[in-house]
């Protein structure tokens, strides 16, 4: 699986994740169960983050971006 940072039209800061290919939005709660896996999948390395612009993330890149979310 393949997520994506989602940004607002009005600042470069991240608000949620996409899934990829899907219409799927993922906001940072922490009480999102989807939320949850989702950071799960980036640390266990079985999924992958682009960043807003669609560039892939290394799995290094990924587990630290996520390390810096609520």
């Amino acid at each position: 699986m393949i997520y994506k940072l989602q940004k607002t039209l009005f600042s470069d800061t991240a608000i949620a994740v996409t899934i990829v290919g899907q219409a799927i939005s993922i906001p940072f709660d922490p009480e999102n169960t989807d939320y949850q896996n989702f950071k799960t999948q980036i640390n266990d390395s079985s999924a992958q983050l682009e960043d807003a612009n669609g560039t892939l993330m290394t799995p290094t890149q990924a587990k630290a971006y996520v390390a810096t979310l609520p």
